[in-house]
């Protein structure tokens, strides 16, 4: 998957349909290769605490309908502002586990994309629908993929998405998750591109887990290619991209103990400009698969929760990296 020559395809598209007008593609005969065509950049999120590593329970979607044509972006979930302190700044403490200090992300805004919404295999029509990512046209979203005991890819993005929002908040960010499980579908993959700005976020991470070959496993960190084409416009965004793609992979990487992926990409890192999420975005933004949910080995950490708080440790500490380092050099260009 890389940004100037395609790669064979990723995914199949995944959709169980819960209605009867719904078109199902059983996942057991979905095929990688066909998913690796698909984009795959989607969000999820909540609130946990940033020791508890117990997940917070999934909201219960509302009935509030998503857009049918795509064309107006979906509210995005209320942000989570940090805490309030009475303690004096001086007396403050780092969070268990993580570098920074409780305030050390103040005035900054992260934007959390857990990758696929829960509802997206009842509402097929929906996703199905092909949206302009600048430089071609895809489905609007999927289904996502899913172990083979059944715990799917949108209940691992949202569990850990809210988990990192929980560490980041923790240290004085504001955080925003493009949906938050409180929505029937979607938003699609345009709109979730478009978060980022309209959040006025200072950086956007997109939390997924893999549905590649059951023989493979790692995880993987995905980086936009320079793309002018369209709506789309990535020159800007490359090459911070790029620096919070390496903290990324080497901050998850220390937190999880995860391998590089062995079937896909090189040294964890991999290219792409097939990706509607981060063709479309104006902030920088990068992909992390967090793991095959179809090997076993990746499948049994994916759905231990502990593991699940690793994770999103490894994901925090990359984005609070990615800040401080920014400020720092920013002030030292200044002076």
């Amino acid at each position: 998957m890389t940004g100037s020559a395609p790669r064979p395809p990723r995914r199949s598209v995944l959709l169980r349909a819960t209605t009867a007008a719904a078109v199902a593609v059983p996942l057991c005969t979905a095929g990688w290769f066909g998913w690796r065509a698909l984009d795959h950049s989607d969000p999820a999120g909540a609130a946990a605490t940033a020791t508890a590593p117990a997940a917070a329970p999934a909201p219960t979607a509302t009935d509030r309908p998503g857009p049918a044509d795509g064309t107006t972006a979906p509210p995005l979930t209320p942000p989570v502002a940090p805490p309030p302190s009475t303690a004096p700044a001086a007396a403050q403490t780092p969070p268990a586990g993580g570098a920074g200090t409780a305030t050390s992300l103040a005035g900054r805004t992260v934007l959390l994309d857990p990758g696929h919404n829960p509802g997206n295999s009842a509402h097929t029509a929906e996703i199905n629908r092909r949206v302009d990512i600048g430089n071609a046209r895809k489905e609007c979203d999927t289904t996502g993929t899913e172990t083979d005991a059944g715990y799917t890819e949108a209940e691992y993005t949202l569990d850990v998405s809210r988990r990192a929002r929980a560490i980041l908040a923790a240290r004085g960010a504001t955080v925003v998750l493009v949906q938050d499980g409180d929505r029937p579908w979607g938003p699609c993959i345009d709109q979730r591109a478009r978060a980022g700005a309209d959040a006025h976020a200072d950086v956007a991470l997109s939390v997924h887990g893999d549905g590649g070959p059951a023989a493979g496993r790692g995880f993987h960190v995905i980086m936009p290619g320079r793309v002018v084409a369209g709506k789309a416009d990535t020159t800007a965004i490359v090459e911070p991209s790029h620096r919070l793609g390496l903290l990324l992979r080497d901050r998850f990487r220390a937190a999880t103990g995860e391998p590089y992926a062995d079937y896909v990409a090189e040294d964890g890192l991999d290219t792409r400009s097939d990706l509607g999420g981060l063709n479309l975005s104006t902030v920088p933004k990068v992909f992390i698969e967090c793991g095959n949910m179809r090997n076993s080995t990746d499948a049994q950490r994916m759905t231990d929760p502990q593991w699940r708080q690793q994770a999103a440790q490894g994901i925090a500490d990359a984005l609070t990296a990615f800040l401080t380092t920014q400020e720092k050099t920013e002030e030292r260009h200044g002076s």
